[in-house]
């Protein structure tokens, strides 16, 4: 089995869903409104032809990479990016999506140095700031990414669970690393004092086969669900078998 890592793709305009779903009296059906409609409905192509049809702009070039980047399209979507920031070398959301297309072809370095490059641009950005701690993740600096996801959930305490209307980038991790993430996402969640989602994700790393588990006894940030019944329950579970 392999687990699910989700990089926010930036759509610096209205979410996708929330438009579809307007009523039709309600919103203007411009050619780009119903190339968005057609992302959101997941028909990529159909969106790809339409919004080629627009006089080019950044914010064009980057939903076209998204679309490409949709259909796994890497070359294509990063072509797109790189498009968008020649038409606007400032635009964060295509240097953030220039950092996915690193991050899918494994170079990690590259991509930290886009999100990076994106969060001088806009600092509050919590799902860029996810995106960074999960490069951190892959590269092992697991205290950068500790410390990153913890700036990321003060700004959004629902930025690890909703999936962005924008798109998502999949990538396989191996068991192992995916214990070791939910570990460090319950760890988030315990010192921001999310009680039920640092339970949460505590559960799923021991039944992921997280083996360093002395460290829910041991590292601070679980002093205050020590007493609870239910964090003593997951310390006494099996790991599943995957």
């Amino acid at each position: 089995m392999v687990s699910t890592f989700s990089l926010a793709i930036i759509l610096a305009t209205a979410g996708w869903t929330q438009l579809e779903q307007a009523p039709a009296a309600a919103r203007e059906l411009t050619p780009e409104a119903r190339g968005d409609i057609f992302m959101a409905r997941k028909m990529y192509r159909e969106a790809i032809d339409i919004y080629r049809k627009q006089p080019e702009t950044h914010i064009l070039a980057n939903k076209i990479g998204i679309a490409y980047h949709q259909l796994t399209q890497l070359d294509q979507a990063k072509k797109q990016y790189e498009r968008a920031l020649k038409l606007n070398s400032k635009y964060p959301e295509a240097i953030n999506n220039l950092g996915t297309v690193y991050y899918a072809r494994k170079s990690y370095r590259r991509a930290i140095s886009s999100y990076r490059k994106a969060l001088v641009l806009t600092p509050n950005s919590a799902s860029i700031l996810s995106n960074l701690g999960t490069a951190y993740f892959a590269r092992k600096k697991y205290k950068d990414a500790f410390e990153t996801y913890q700036r990321a959930l003060a700004l959004d305490p629902d930025v690890f669970e909703h999936r962005s209307t924008q798109g998502v980038l999949l990538q396989e991790r191996s068991v192992e690393e995916r214990a070791k993430f939910h570990f460090y996402l319950a760890k988030t969640y315990a010192k921001a004092g999310i009680t039920d989602r640092a339970l949460l994700y505590m559960r799923k790393a021991i039944e992921e086969g997280f083996r360093e588990r002395e460290k829910f006894k041991e590292d601070p940030e679980f002093a205050g669900l020590r007493e609870l019944p239910e964090f003593k329950e997951l310390l006494l579970l099996e790991p599943r078998v995957l």
